[in-house]
């Protein structure tokens, strides 16, 4: 395991990271607090927010099987994702 280095983030938060994962926690956190996806583990959060998914409407122009191609998003998180867009009287993209 890499010794953890102290980083600061672009809105000037301070961390200890051993990864080299960019990711700032405290930012991480608050993004959490507010976004619409709480219910999902962090990897697909940021798997979505990577994709540029960070709206249901934008979640549903998507199929599943092109969900399940973005790296971090798993089978797992499609039923939280259905939940969430079926509340809001939206679906999935079909598959052709």
């Amino acid at each position: 395991m890499r010794t953890p280095t102290l980083r600061t983030c672009a809105i000037g938060h301070q961390y200890l990271k051993s990864s080299d994962c960019p990711v700032c926690p405290v930012c991480e956190k608050n993004q959490r607090e507010e976004s619409f996806f709480t219910g999902l583990a962090a990897p697909a959060r940021r798997a979505l927010a990577t994709a540029g998914i960070d709206t249901l409407n934008k979640l549903s122009g998507y199929s599943e099987k092109e969900l399940l191609a973005i790296h971090g998003l798993g089978p797992g998180s499609l039923p939280a994702l259905k939940k969430m867009l079926k509340q809001k009287g939206l679906a999935f993209k079909k598959e052709k």
